[in-house]
């Protein structure tokens, strides 16, 4: 388990709000987050597609479209050779600025892979130029570092695949390549936005598995971006779940999947396909995510929540802790709020741990 208690904090935003200009509208897509990464962990931002996983995440590196901006907030990155110096990117602006960052600091792994390879060049050519320009390497050296790196993700014969270009991969040897393209980058921090989109579950696994072996190998902090808790669920340290441009909940992996508070997180958790039930229907989150053009009043998920208390649509809540690596924005929370009880799926899901926890002090004891 991952030590958070001596762990080194890297990057740190608070009240991060970040806004577009859309057809002479203002949409406000991120309202306020506040997130810290420790290094060498494994982070995983979940929710449903729409809730600004990706746009947080892009901040980071300056990704943001031209008709977007940080309207307030800091985020404090202080890996790598910022360490001594933290460095705010909210306040970056210039392409300069951003170059002692992107790559070299903090690197991403894209969606799709065949739409991030240039498709008229090699693909060993294309690791390359990575290697020369973060790691200096020219000629014969740049080349043996990257058919190393090729090894290092899993592709076979690399000194024959140097040569290939990216139409002569199957969709899963292109995320290697992509892959192997943002280590190139040498980064402390590596952005994976939904990795396994798109493959079959065989492959998922394997490349799940190739990046947790990358990030020992390289000590890489990671963060996951995936709208799929279940994708997860072996990786990742830490869990963030996100809804409607806001951090609702944030723990530990098994806090989150063993004792979530937020009927977001619940909902989430409910529409896992593994927890369905043979012959009934698989559970389905009613409704839809607010419209942000909109002022949201209150919790953002109360008119989708079946457990929503009156409070929920006048004021927005704050963080209740749980414990120290655990917290959630749901009035559920609050000492005064009636007791209300998870849904019978995600009910199952904690009393099966508690089971097993109950059973360790057994053992632990010798009865």
């Amino acid at each position: 388990m991952f030590d958070y208690k001596n762990a080194e904090k890297i990057l740190d935003a608070q009240d991060v709000r970040v806004k577009f200009n859309l057809r002479g509208k203002t949409l406000t897509a991120i309202r306020g987050i506040s997130m810290e990464l420790y290094k060498g962990e494994s982070l995983a931002i979940v929710g449903e597609s729409g809730s600004g996983k990706s746009v947080f995440t892009k901040t980071f590196m300056g990704l943001l479209d031209q008709n977007g901006w940080i309207d307030s907030g800091s985020i404090l990155y202080s890996g790598g050779t910022f360490r001594n110096h933290p460095a705010d990117l909210a306040g970056y602006k210039t392409e300069k600025e951003w170059l002692g960052i992107r790559g070299k600091e903090i690197a991403m792994v894209f969606q799709d892979p065949m739409t991030s390879l240039n498709p008229l060049k090699t693909v060993g050519k294309q690791i390359q130029e990575t290697v020369e320009l973060h790691q200096g390497l020219r000629g014969n050296a740049a080349k043996e570092k990257t058919i190393e790196i090729l090894k290092d993700v899993g592709i076979t014969m690399p000194e024959r695949r140097y040569k290939q270009y990216p139409h002569e991969f199957s969709g899963g040897m292109r995320q290697r390549v992509v892959i192997a393209i943002a280590v190139a980058c040498n980064p402390e921090v590596l952005i994976c936005d939904e990795p396994t989109t798109a493959l079959d579950v065989t492959i998922q696994a394997q490349i799940l598995k190739l990046l947790h072996e990358l990030q020992e190998k390289y000590s890489l902090t990671i963060i996951y971006i995936t709208h799929d808790l279940g994708v997860v669920a072996n990786v990742a340290d830490r869990i963030a779940v996100m809804y409607a441009g806001d951090i609702v909940e944030v723990g530990l992996c098994e806090e989150i999947f063993y004792n979530a508070k937020h009927p977001y997180t619940w909902a989430l958790l409910s529409s896992l396909p593994q927890l369905g039930i043979k012959g009934q229907p698989l559970y389905s989150i009613k409704g839809t995510p607010p419209n942000l053009f909109n002022e949201i009043k209150g919790d953002a998920f109360a008119p989708r929540n079946p457990h929503a208390l009156k409070i929920d649509f006048e004021i927005r809540p704050p963080y209740f802790e749980v414990s120290p690596t655990h917290k959630a924005k749901t009035w559920l929370l609050d000492p005064r709020a009636p007791k209300i009880d998870p849904p019978p799926l995600v009910r199952r899901m904690f009393e099966k741990w508690k089971g097993g926890e109950v059973l360790e002090q057994k053992e632990a004891s010798g009865s």
